[in-house]
């Protein structure tokens, strides 16, 4: 992870985003302003078009603001280079997405092992932080197997074992439990509580299931491409 010594790891400022469909402008996001913190489990809350999976794109470099700043670990995406916007990604940020995205024809220790060998980490090393990982995800047993023979929540440990494998300093989630019935979901949400407060790693996710919202620090809900309310420990309080 890149060295960072500060406590807000994600900071937008008025952040827009305006697509075109035709001649048809659709804003997706309309000046959005929030903060959080090192090792803060966030959501992200809203309906399908409320803006919270293209807010959790642009906050990842997937895509960019058309107006407005995004501040990764202190830093401005908008002046970091395409070279260290892109090594920021691989040490820094881990993605887990709705549909696992892992690679079919890997076991799951290769699934985990891939970040560690985009960024050159020796053999031994590599093996010891893969296995450090599936155990925290409780995937030990599973290492050798490959995703068509687990479960869908098994495979979503997977992905978050190769998300925290690189130790980023950020996870972004999106809809990590739309694919798992609800006992799963809720499993899943619990892990990522724990990977939260024990390794101090801050994850946004982004959900429309209201039930999550006991896991996590605080909801920011969204609606039209904007954050209208946040909650806090169960206590809703505007958004500015």
């Amino acid at each position: 992870m890149a060295e960072y010594t500060g406590e807000t790891v994600v900071k937008t400022v008025d952040v827009t985003r305006v697509y075109r469909v035709e001649r048809i402008e659709v804003h997706a996001l309309r000046g959005v302003s929030f903060e959080v913190a090192k090792g803060d489990f966030a959501a992200l809350m809203g309906r399908s078009g409320s803006g919270k999976t293209t807010l959790l794109n642009v906050i990842g470099g997937l895509d960019q603001p058309t107006e407005g700043d995004v501040y990764l670990f202190g830093e401005p995406i908008s002046q970091l280079s395409d070279r260290k916007l892109t090594e920021i990604r691989r040490h820094s940020i881990g993605f887990v997405f709705q549909s696992f995205a892992l690679m079919p024809t890997m076991s799951a220790f290769e699934n985990v092992e891939l970040p560690l060998r985009l960024v050159g980490m020796g053999h031994r090393e590599r093996r010891q932080r893969v296995m450090e990982c599936l155990e925290l995800v409780g995937l030990t047993r599973w290492a050798k197997h490959r995703p068509q023979e687990m479960s869908g929540g098994q495979q979503q440990r997977v992905a978050i074992a190769r998300a925290i494998v690189t130790r980023p300093g950020l996870i972004l989630a999106d809809e990590p439990t739309g694919e798992l019935d609800s006992v799963t979901g809720r499993t899943i949400m619990a892990l990522f509580q724990s990977i939260a407060k024990e390794e101090g790693i801050t994850i946004i996710t982004t959900s429309h299931d209201p039930t999550m919202q006991e896991y996590v620090d605080y909801t920011l809900h969204m609606a039209d491409g904007q954050i209208v309310n946040v909650t806090r420990n169960g206590n809703g309080q505007n958004a500015h």
